[in-house]
């Protein structure tokens, strides 16, 4: 019941700053690394209904990944030992089960850091908490997930390389926000590559235009032709006669989204290189060009890191995708 009147307090202490138009609430920066969630929970509840659902939602595999990794690194800290030491921490769910207490989700930002997201999920009982998670799961999924792409999106504006930006935008009509360290490197009439290296890391943005036919343009067997053949013809690899394209070992997924001012399919999968030995995640965002009806404009992230996870690589290009703004828009 102590760290609930807390964070009570603290949501007040919030309102009233707020209220205050000579005061500024400064916040300390988040800690943690990116895709970790802690869940405050004893070891009754974690090892029980309750932990099970939430490691259901959480933990379950990225998707289209080369190798199986979770969703999210879930850490358990019992009620006891969540000290000042984890309060910074990026992103917090609070499980809470008390006879006293109602069955509730509550989601909050920057409590005791910024940008900070915790959830509350509190219940009179371990079966009862696990149905608030259950019926809950989407949004506490989605919540968590906004959360890791607005900091990268965050970071992508306050660092940005603002002369990327703007030549793309001259081209295209619109661009994402590329953070400093990203450089072009190829660029056509209709393709341009940003690419960010390594010794052993690659992530790359594609920004082409593709022709639109009809509504299988931007379905799955559409889109992938179309992809393919930009790529055969602007990524080559490594030896002779190869080049960059979709795996066919496995079939990509195709999601119909909509993020602030932009509809858009979302395609996920794997890529590899023709008649080589490299490969790894993307993921595609295609949409009409509102300047030319006639065309559609596709962002394509990818990675490559042999060496390493690729979960939150992958994330990171997927949220400077999300990032993208149409020219006028710029500055809003």
């Amino acid at each position: 019941m102590k760290l609930i009147k807390l964070i009570v307090l603290a949501l007040a202490a919030v309102i009233t700053v707020g209220c205050d138009d000579t005061s500024e609430l400064v916040k300390q920066n988040v800690g943690g690394k990116a895709g970790e969630i802690i869940i405050v929970a004893n070891k009754a509840e974690w090892e029980s209904e309750p932990g099970s659902e939430l490691r259901s939602i959480l933990a379950t595999p990225y998707p289209y990944l080369p190798q199986s990794e979770p969703s999210y690194t879930l850490i358990n800290i019992p009620h006891k030992s969540f000290t000042s030491l984890f309060e910074y921490h990026r992103n917090i769910i609070i499980l809470k089960v008390d006879p006293q207490l109602k069955a509730e989700f509550k989601a909050v930002e920057d409590v005791w850091a910024a940008p900070q997201t915790v959830i509350m999920i509190t219940a009179p009982t371990k079966e009862e908490a696990a149905q608030v998670i259950a019926q809950n799961s989407q949004q506490l999924f989605n919540i968590i997930g906004q959360a890791e792409r607005n900091r990268i999106m965050r970071n992508s504006k306050r660092y940005e390389d603002v002369a990327l930006r703007q030549f793309v935008a001259d081209k295209f009509g619109g661009s994402p926000y590329f953070p400093k360290g990203y450089s072009l490197k190829k660029q056509t009439d209709n393709f341009v590559w940003i690419s960010y290296e390594t010794t052993y890391i690659n992530l790359g943005i594609f920004v082409y235009r593709i022709p639109y036919k009809d509504s299988t343009s931007v379905q799955l067997e559409g889109l992938m032709a179309a992809t393919n053949e930009i790529m055969q013809e602007n990524v080559p690899g490594m030896v002779d006669n190869s080049y960059m394209t979709i795996s066919s070992e496995i079939l990509p997924g195709l999601e119909v989204m909509k993020y602030k001012n932009r509809n858009f399919v979302e395609m996920r999968g794997l890529w590899e290189v023709k008649n080589d030995f490299m490969g790894g995640p993307f993921v595609i965002q295609a949409f009409y060009d509102k300047n030319n009806p006639t065309e559609i404009i596709v962002l394509e992230g990818f990675v490559y890191a042999p060496r390493y996870d690729k979960r939150d690589y992958i994330r990171q290009v997927e949220s400077i995708l999300y990032s993208f703004d149409w020219k006028e828009d710029f500055g809003k």
